[in-house]
């Protein structure tokens, strides 16, 4: 018995070592057999994980004593296999079954991203957060994908809280965003100032964890045809996790090196993430995925820098912020051919974010100190920092059914998606109140809502030619907008004839006139048909009518093709029509917005399409944006090791509707009619330019074995040029053209990219350590300020590292720094820019070094 009792242990121990000693090892290809170089693979339920090399091998010391491997790539479907020393896995291309979600730019489900005929970016979220200092997914793709552009921006309003962002360009509502092959609901808020998305509205991103994302397809053309208005630009698919029987948690915390204060604060913009992935199977191949994340950012302070004029602000840097989401997606077989799927989540954000100072004096109009009528000396005898906050509430759900039925693959969906931005203001005051003035107001917001249901059916008929492909489908859609008031001291003047500003200072609040409710309907069908002609040669195309309830009906249609010259080597291109709706936002918003120009406050009107200033001035109702797009590129390899694509591209955008430039009542056509309505200044949406943009694309990446471990080196870079072709004014406007959409305005739709980005990352492993260096080079971009000079923002290279270790078997620890050598924008005249900063919103950003850790768990 004693001996039984000693045997045991000795028994479990030895069994643990043999476990603890155990290679695993292996080769993954593709179907055709050839190595996949850089596929991953992962012990599951550990951090332990690997790559493979330049012949497609991989070895692995296995942790837990029955291993099982998780191998995944890219374009290819992933496997889970049993541990070995002579493992041969074949992957196979995504998409060639019934699966959950499609590969964008396609409705084939034979399709691979590798045959596509449009460009497609594909990036792995999990492997690009677990190595860089970026949290959210506006920043992330910002240094990932160089043909896509965001940025914080500050004294901008509500863009503080929601950042705007856009592929090639272009503006951010000419970007269609897709979950899991689904039409998102854009945000309600109309961006007003600052050089990215002025005018626009789009989709916020970030109301979508990172921890919740498997992976982002970006279709880098245009699909107007294939997924309807607002794919001009192109189409950012995001597809959210599957994964069942792991648990993954991360707490990630960065902060900035605060070069620029009144203070000695060594840091400050601290960013706090945590969040916790998990995922239960259900039934044969279904699951249930859940997220929950927390995102906590602080203040920067960047108003004291080495500016030529004076200060316009004492508070200059990014929001704080409060970001708490909720995300869901499932698949729930009912038959072996049959499943319904839900997804969709939640996101709760509250933001502060500060406004222009109102100082104690101002000048008057001969140059002379006065008491400043924004401000109270009693209240703030030193003047005051207005903070604009935001309560915003974002959401959308997704059911649907799918399913083969005669061969044919249908699936038939409904979502409902919902943005609603309630804006309050503190540390304000409302001036006509003068002391007795309360310092928190109410400023009322708007909403923005979104119904859409769709069928989508398609078939692949593989005895038609080498392969056809045919698709066709319907969609309606329902969006309702409205504005809602503030309460009544955010914006009623007490004492209307003595010449003091009305309303909360820093943002006035919305008024019983501004208040409505509008709405409107759309339905579209299409037809869409991919012919392998050859096993060469790939065409394709599509078309799709639209009708909306608001302004009629249109068409477009799509060509495409890709010619392989060898296993090794394809061409490929595409023409394309497109066309964009007005949001509901920009007919119907409408408000009174404080400006601060050449160092003044300055109230201007912004009425609402149809509103009667709009109408008396004749500015007339909003149309949509039509396009022609037409892309060229080749992609290859060689051997299997090296990898690239190259596309060129052309768009062609008419009558964009943009923010035009202020008119006041000096104005020699319609000042007279602006004073008889009480107006001082204007603002309006209007059709009003033409643009054309040229650009290429491309796309170089390497993987090979260095020692015993393994480098990925990728180049990628996008170069972009756009032009303002036409200016069309009204009738009555005719020769104002330098006002209707002049050089400024001109400048910031230029400046909504630059006119390049290169992005090279060197990404090295070995056993438990990893590396990681990135370089990325923003181009220079122009743009003017407020007395009409030039701001020539200069070329910045910034430097990004990381380094990370797995702790144990189930913890991996990350450090690392972004913009590690502390680059910032040009310098340029606080009074005369923008955001009332020594600089406006550029693609590098403006809060120089940060230095981060991560500790990441997986179960």
């Amino acid at each position: 018995m004693k001996h039984s009792l000693l045997t045991f242990p000795l028994l479990v121990a030895s069994s643990a070592a043999w476990a603890q000693s155990q290679t695993l090892a292996g080769q993954v290809q593709d179907p055709t057999g050839r190595p996949l170089i850089g596929a991953t693979v992962v012990e599951k339920g550990t951090n332990n994980g690997t790559g493979t090399d330049g012949n497609g091998r991989f070895v692995l010391r296995a942790r837990t004593a029955q291993p099982r491997l998780l191998i995944s790539a890219l374009g290819y479907t992933p496997q889970e296999v049993s541990g070995g020393s002579a493992i041969t896995v074949k992957l196979a291309e995504s998409n060639t079954a019934l699966e959950d979600v499609q590969i964008v730019g396609s409705r084939s489900l034979n399709r691979s991203v590798t045959d596509s005929p449009s460009p497609i970016d594909l990036i792995d979220v999990q492997q690009v957060t677990a190595k860089t200092g970026q949290l959210d997914v506006n920043q992330l793709l910002q240094f990932v994908a160089p043909s896509f552009n965001s940025n914080r921006q500050t004294g901008a309003d509500g863009a503080d809280h929601v950042d705007p962002a856009s592929l090639r360009g272009l503006g951010p509502d000419q970007t269609l965003v897709l979950v899991n092959g689904k039409r998102w609901h854009q945000s309600s808020l109309v961006n007003l100032f600052g050089s990215r998305g002025r005018g626009n509205t789009g989709t916020d991103l970030n109301t979508i964890p990172a921890a919740s994302i498997e992976r982002i397809e970006i279709l880098r053309d245009g699909a107007s045809a294939q997924y309807g208005s607002d794919a001009i630009a192109g189409v950012i698919n995001i597809v959210l996790k599957t994964s069942t029987k792991e648990l993954t948690a991360n707490v990630n915390y960065g902060a900035y090196t605060a070069k620029y204060r009144f203070d000695d604060q060594t840091f400050d913009g601290g960013n706090l993430n945590v969040n916790a992935n998990y995922g239960v199977g259900v039934g044969k191949g279904g699951f249930v995925n859940l997220t929950a994340d927390y995102n906590q950012r602080e203040h920067t302070q960047r108003a004291n820098v080495p500016a030529p004029d004076g200060i316009q602000r004492r508070q200059y840097g990014d929001p704080q912020v409060y970001n708490t989401s909720a995300y869901l997606n499932s698949k729930l077989p009912l038959s072996e051919n049959i499943y319904a799927y839900v997804f969709g989540g939640i996101n709760v954000r509250r933001g502060n974010a500060y406004a222009y100072t109102r100082f104690p004096t101002s000048t008057d109009d001969n140059g002379n100190t006065i008491p400043n009528p924004r401000s109270n000396a009693t209240l703030y005898p030193d003047g005051f920092d207005p903070i604009i906050t935001s309560a915003i509430f974002d959401g959308q759900g997704v059911a649907g059914l799918r399913g083969n039925f005669g061969g044919w693959d249908v699936d038939l969906s409904n979502s409902f998606g919902s943005n609603r931005f309630h804006y309050g203001v503190k540390n304000t005051l409302n001036a006509t109140l003068g002391a007795t003035s309360p310092t928190t107001f109410d400023a009322g917001g708007f909403q923005l809502q979104q119904d859409v249901a769709d069928l989508n059916i398609s078939r692949n008929f593989k005895t038609v030619a080498q392969g056809l492909n045919l698709a066709f489908g319907s969609e309606y859609r329902r969006e309702w907008y409205q504005i809602f008031a503030g309460e009544p001291g955010s914006y009623t003047n007490y004492t209307p004839n003595n010449g003091v500003p009305a309303g909360s200072q820093g943002f006035p609040g919305f008024q019983p006139r501004n208040v409505l409710k509008a709405s409107r309907n759309n339905i579209g069908v299409y037809a869409d048909a991919e012919l392998n002609v050859t096993t060469a040669w790939l065409v394709e195309g599509a078309v799709r009518f639209e009708n909306y309830s608001d302004f009629g009906s249109n068409v477009t249609g799509k060509l495409a093709t890709r010619y392989k010259l060898s296993d090794n080597f394809s061409l490929r291109g595409t023409l394309s029509t497109g066309f964009r709706a007005p949001s509901l936002a920009q007919i119907n918003f409408n408000t009174v917005f404080t400006n601060v120009v050449g160092g003044k406050p300055v109230d201007i009107l912004l009425d609402r399409n149809n509103g009667p200033v709009t109408t008396a001035v004749g500015i007339p109702p909003l149309t949509r944006e039509l396009s022609r797009s037409v892309s060229l590129g080749f992609t290859g390899r060689a051997s299997t090791i090296f990898t690239f694509t190259v596309d060129g591209y052309y768009i062609h955008i008419q009558d964009r509707i943009v923010l035009t430039g202020t008119f006041d009542q000096t104005d020699n056509v319609i000042g007279a009619t602006l004073a008889s309505l009480n107006v001082g200044q204007a603002q309006f949406f209007a059709n009003a330019a033409s643009t054309s943009t040229f650009g290429l694309d491309a796309v170089l990446a390497n993987t090979l074995g260095v020692g015993s471990g393994r480098l990925t080196t990728t180049l990628a870079g996008n170069l972009n040029r756009l032009n303002v072709t036409s200016v069309q004014t009204t009738p009555k406007l005719a020769g104002k053209e330098d006002v209707f959409f002049g050089p400024r305005e001109q400048a910031f739709v230029k400046a909504s990219a630059p006119p390049f980005k290169i992005n090279l990352t060197l990404d090295y492993s070995l056993g438990r350590f990893g590396a990681l260096v990135r370089f990325v080079e923003f181009g220079g971009v122009k743009l003017i300020d407020y007395n009409g000079d030039p701001e020539n923002y200069d070329p910045r290279l910034t430097t990004d590292v990381a380094l990370s270790y797995a702790l144990t078997n189930h913890l991996r620890l990350s450090l690392g720094s972004s913009n590690l050598f502390n680059k910032y924008p040009n310098f340029f005249n606080p009074q005369a820019t923008e955001t009332g900063g020594a600089w406006d919103p550029v693609q590098m950003g403006s809060n120089g070094r940060m230095l981060f850790a991560k500790l990441q768990a997986r179960f």
